[in-house]
């Protein structure tokens, strides 16, 4: 051991990778350096993890799809890697299908070592400096992430962003949710709290158009099941952006989970204008995860609480800018019970 943590394994950079613990209000994480990811999550009382991950390092860069992870500087995506800031035209590495910029780009900060700065019993805090033009971005942008465990079963996760130069920003944690230890999450119910969702188009970009989720099944303002079927019979393929508010605003309650099988539940309360639901439909069986399971498709989900995606290149859609001088403070608490 260390101050750092625990050695749990090594870069293809040959930067050493460390792991703490933190436990406080019948929770208990691990979190690693590499992507500041959540590792593992256990409640008191509910045997199975909370969250997919590996049991090894050297699985993460190999198969994780950001599990767990922080990705940014810019999470989700960017429509063919394109923006314009203050008259100036950026081009950003087109990592999905040469198409789009994802999630920061191939190597962002959901692939990259974090430093460990504080640890406490309860609390771990990280920090990372994404240089200037790494994917393609203006600016030395350093990012702080705070993960604390609190009372009452609180999972507190706090984003805090700063530049040199203006740039983007938009952070988010990526972990992949599963309430029961069940194969897939099609058990679990859900409730967002929103009226509208974004539109995508081939390139799964938002159009810029908002969709009422009215007489839809993507209308989540009731607590209802993840098993839902489309027009055509089909299971819903969720990976959309639900919009939550037109701009960040006080922390409030947005969302609502619960395992109709375990009666774990999870709420979802956050600073963020957008929360983007994946229910990892295209997940594939790679190597076991933790407890030795398999995860395939609609083994988790992922509540993404962030800026609308693709927000710079939409005028009306919340401000994704961060300037010298400004902090960027994204807020979630992910707060779980059993009943």
């Amino acid at each position: 051991m260390t101050t750092q943590g625990e050695i749990f394994g090594t870069t293809a950079k040959g930067e050493t990778v460390y792991r703490v613990k933190i436990s406080g209000g019948g929770l208990t994480a691990h979190v690693m350096t590499w992507g500041a990811v959540i590792q593992d999550l256990r409640l008191e009382g509910h045997d199975a993890p909370l969250v997919l991950g590996f049991d090894n390092f050297d699985d993460y860069p190999k198969y994780s799809s950001y599990f767990g992870a922080t990705p940014g500087r810019v999470a989700n995506r960017i429509g063919k890697g394109k923006f314009t800031l203050d008259g100036k035209d950026y081009q950003l590495e087109l990592n999905q299908s040469g198409v789009a910029h994802l999630h920061g780009g191939s190597d962002g900060l959901g692939k990259t070592n974090w430093t460990i700065i504080a640890h406490a019993e309860n609390k771990v805090i990280l920090q990372v400096t994404d240089a200037d033009g790494r994917g393609g971005y203006p600016g030395n942008c350093t990012v702080t992430a705070t993960y604390e465990l609190k009372d009452d079963g609180v999972l507190s996760v706090i984003y805090e962003s700063v530049t040199d130069q203006p740039t983007l920003a938009n952070i988010c944690q990526h972990t992949y949710f599963n309430l029961d230890g069940r194969e897939d999450i099609l058990g679990h119910d859900i409730m967002i709290a929103a009226d509208h969702y974004l539109e995508l188009d081939e390139n799964q970009v938002p159009t810029g158009t908002l969709v009422p989720v009215e007489g839809s099944p993507m209308d989540l303002r009731q607590l209802g099941p993840m098993r839902r079927t489309d027009a055509a019979g089909a299971q819903v393929d969720f990976d959309h952006n639900y919009c939550l508010s037109p701009e960040r605003t006080e922390k409030r309650s947005v969302a609502l989970v619960r395992s109709i099988n375990s009666g774990v539940a999870l709420e979802v309360r956050t600073t963020e204008p957008g929360v983007q639901l994946y229910c990892a439909f295209k997940l594939k069986p790679t190597v076991p995860g933790l407890s030795g399971t398999l995860y395939g498709p609609y083994a988790g989900l992922c509540l993404e609480t962030q800026i609308w995606p693709d927000a710079i290149n939409h005028p009306g859609f919340p401000k994704a800018v961060l300037r010298p001088g400004e902090v960027l403070c994204q807020e979630t608490d992910y707060v779980f019970s059993r009943s």
